[in-house]
């Protein structure tokens, strides 16, 4: 089935363009999202009457969707989910969830927007692509943790199974110090006896 491209499609081609794509890809998402029109004569011709007007709005979009680019990217959003000790979550992150953290933040973003490449089933730091305009993508990071505090943590640079060693370490040091101060405890004790029977012994003998 033939189109004709209204706005620049990834790995498709650029607005104007007249291209050959599957029915079912054409009626369920170009034509639905009125990124292409069907490429019959009429269409074309309506293209070609309308182009100057639609390069224009393109132009300005594209402007509007770069200085939006230019805060948006690189940014990093806190997700807090419920996960497993070992660092599962109990579901995954969808688009939705990146597009509502990062308009609380004052980005107004559509999950339709947000690119996640491999799903996001577990704690620590993701990459996902945000698509502002047909020519301009910035990539944002979703800081996945079951806290707040365990997400300034990720942040620093620390994965969830380098917490789960530190804090496991930390467990251990805690048990060792509490069996040093028993240990000190009965050493104290063994010292306070032999004095004691020391004098006993001595009033005896008197």
């Amino acid at each position: 089935m033939q189109v004709i491209l209204l706005e620049r499609v990834a790995k498709l081609g650029q607005m104007g363009d007249v291209v050959d794509v599957k029915p079912g890809y054409a009626r369920n998402y170009l034509l639905l999202q009125g990124k292409a029109l069907t490429a019959s004569k009429e269409n074309i011709a309506q293209f070609e009457a309308q182009k100057a007007q639609l390069e224009a709005n393109n132009l300005e979009t594209k402007k509007e969707a770069e200085a939006l680019a230019e805060k948006l990217g690189g940014q990093q959003f806190v997700v807090i989910r419920q996960a497993s000790d070992g660092g599962n979550l109990y579901g995954s992150v969808t688009t939705r969830d990146a597009a509502d953290v990062a308009t609380a933040e004052g980005f107004t973003l559509d999950r339709k927007q947000v690119l996640i490449r491999a799903p996001i089933k577990e704690l620590g730091l993701h990459e996902v692509e945000v698509h502002l305009h047909p020519e301009v993508m910035v990539t944002i990071s979703l800081n996945v943790a079951r806290s707040e505090e365990e997400a300034e943590l990720q942040a620093s640079g620390k994965s969830i199974q380098e917490l789960a060693a530190e804090e496991e370490a930390q467990a251990e040091f805690e048990i060792s110090e509490l069996f040093d101060d028993i240990g000190a405890a009965q050493m104290d004790d063994d010292g306070e006896e032999a004095p004691a029977a020391e004098a006993a012994e001595e009033e005896d003998n008197a």
